[in-house]
């Protein structure tokens, strides 16, 4: 009998903490909102930034080399690589120009040897090169193989190479870009389900990877950041018809960077571009089925994908 009743005191006492801390985590969450953190200096970090050469990729990298970093452009495409990479110089940026198919192990492990080598150690990663472009998702077929080894694959790769050193600093941060479709899915049909699947991936690959660094004590931080792709008007496809403009509008590349970059400065664990989907996402989830496909039908974007 005594037994019991200890043991119910401390069920008590343990729901009771547990409120508590949830109440207080929902008020700071509030707080947050409308006083975000702080930023922080990223002054002479070392940035891998993969997808460099072109779209948001590139914008992040010149961004962050006018910020005082020491930029390593990663993309496959050599060319528009050096590009961003001698656009950053012309800025007063640190940057050098790495060519890798991110789906190649062995590539993956020598560049950032030679990043290290030519920087130091890797202290914030950006994987720019997953989230699929309007043109992709209205014109191009989709390759199932290869947009899982781009979008998901590659990120299992990097971290084998980056997270180690990581971890000997304890101090890194690990910035995700994935699609709204990982939120929600709705923005990919017919042909497009690997596409949307992939991101799908990325949210629990970001998930399980938070998890397993707290349980670690680690000081590494992950971001995950969800971009709606029709928002990047200079990737807009002429045939991409939004059925609420106002309500979605576009924002050129660069806006997009300084976004994500705002969003990495304050250590937010997850957010999305434009910041209102992720709620949005949230919503849906909640949602009855049938009620989740009737917003969805309304917010869609008048493209058929399939």
């Amino acid at each position: 009998m005594l037994l019991r009743l200890y043991s119910l005191i401390v069920l008590g006492l343990d729901l009771t903490t547990l409120l508590f801390g949830i109440s207080l985590a929902i008020i700071m969450a509030l707080y947050r909102t409308f006083r975000p953190p702080s930023l922080k200096n990223i002054h002479g970090e070392v940035a891998m930034v993969i997808g460099a050469g072109r779209g948001v990729g590139k914008e992040t990298a010149l961004l962050l080399a006018q910020l005082g970093v020491n930029v390593a452009c990663v993309d496959i495409d050599s060319e528009s690589c050096q590009a961003t990479a001698n656009r950053a110089l012309q800025l007063s940026g640190t940057a050098k120009a790495f060519t890798c198919d991110v789906t190649n192990k062995k590539q993956v492990c020598d560049t950032v040897q030679n990043i290290k080598m030519e920087f130091g150690d890797i202290t914030m990663l950006f994987h720019c090169c997953g989230v699929p472009s309007p043109r992709a998702l209205t014109e191009n077929p989709v390759e199932i193989r290869k947009t899982m080894d781009v979008s998901v694959i590659s990120h299992f790769l990097l971290l084998d190479a980056v997270l180690p050193g990581m971890q000997c600093m304890n101090k890194g941060h690990i910035i995700i870009l994935s699609s709204v479709a990982g939120l929600s899915g709705g923005i990919s049909r017919g042909s497009r389900i690997p596409l949307s699947t992939a991101q799908f991936a990325l949210q629990g690959f970001a998930e399980s990877l938070q998890t397993e660094l707290r349980h670690s004590n680690s000081n590494i931080i992950i971001t995950l950041v969800h971009i709606y792709p029709f928002i990047v008007s200079a990737e807009a496809a002429k045939d991409i018809q939004f059925r609420i403009p106002s309500y979605f509008g576009t924002m050129p590349a660069t806006e997009v960077a300084k976004r994500i970059l705002d969003g990495v400065r304050r250590n937010y664990a997850e957010f999305s571009v434009p910041g209102y989907l992720l709620y949005l996402g949230h919503v849906l989830r909640i949602l009855p089925k049938k009620a989740s496909f009737m917003l969805r039908d309304l917010l869609d974007t008048g493209v058929d994908f399939a």
